[in-house]
């Protein structure tokens, strides 16, 4: 089944067309990451599967609904988006983590408890529960992006989209990071959808790839699929080499 359908879309920023004629499905309990070169509009795409943006042409359906003809928190109990990293809030851990609770909640916005148990769970889920109380600016940044996925868990919606994840986070919390990315999706069966510009992040952890170029989709597919069809080669002017290991591949990228 397909969790999220681009039909057709356009977008421009002023007179400027920047997303011309996109068309991509994002496969139901999967994890899928877009990847492309700096400007091609994965961003964007993120933006309008979220709402914020609204196409000039074509729509957007989540769930079989065009996210337009849905409000707000509507549109946000079906999908949650963690935007690219920005400097952290002064607020605890667990402070963040209700604010997932955000499209459940009445006009005063207090808590009930069947919020505060989605809280509970998250927090576990993600592994922060010892850091409740922490202030996200004291945390590392695994530990603080930790706590955002686990925002994410509390707004409690079958589809998960993370706009570069992995920004700023040293290697070992980049894979630590995508390790819990897969947990989810595995243990919860999360559609998960990812812009990422770490290709070998993208190729290890990913079932299905699409790859970007100018505003469209050049290639879409599993990563074998992808792999084959030479579209990353192209996209970034790279050769890749799988080396396999005792948990499966992994791929160096070489200047072409």
């Amino acid at each position: 089944m397909t969790a999220v359908d681009i039909q057709d879309v356009s977008f421009a920023y002023g007179k400027m067309p920047f997303i011309e004629g996109l068309s991509a499905t994002f496969e139901e309990g999967a994890v899928t990451s877009i990847v492309g070169p700096n400007g091609c509009g994965k961003s964007t795409l993120v933006k309008l599967v979220d709402g914020l943006y609204r196409p000039s042409s074509g729509r957007v359906l989540v769930e079989g609904e065009p996210t337009l003809s849905m409000h707000g928190k509507e549109r946000a109990r079906k999908v949650a988006v963690l935007a690219q990293a920005s400097r952290p809030p002064a607020m605890t851990v667990e402070s963040l983590v209700a604010c997932g609770r955000y499209p459940y909640q009445c006009h005063e916005g207090r808590l009930g408890q069947k919020d505060r148990e989605y809280v509970e769970s998250a927090m576990k889920m993600a592994g922060v529960e010892r850091f409740r109380s922490h202030d996200l600016r004291h945390l590392s940044g695994g530990e603080r992006q930790r706590a955002f996925i686990a925002m994410t868990l509390a707004q409690d919606t079958g589809i998960i989209v993370l706009d570069e994840p992995t920004t700023y986070l040293d290697i070992r919390a980049c894979h630590e990071t995508m390790q819990l990315v897969r947990c989810l999706n595995a243990q919860m069966n999360k559609t998960v959808i990812m812009v990422i510009h770490d290709l070998d992040l993208a190729l290890r952890y990913s079932d299905n790839l699409m790859v970007m170029e100018r505003g469209v989709c050049s290639y879409a597919g599993t990563i074998d699929e992808v792999l084959e069809s030479g579209a990353i080669e192209h996209a970034f002017g790279v050769n890749i080499h799988a080396i396999a290991t005792s948990e499966g591949r992994s791929y160096s990228l070489f200047p072409a």
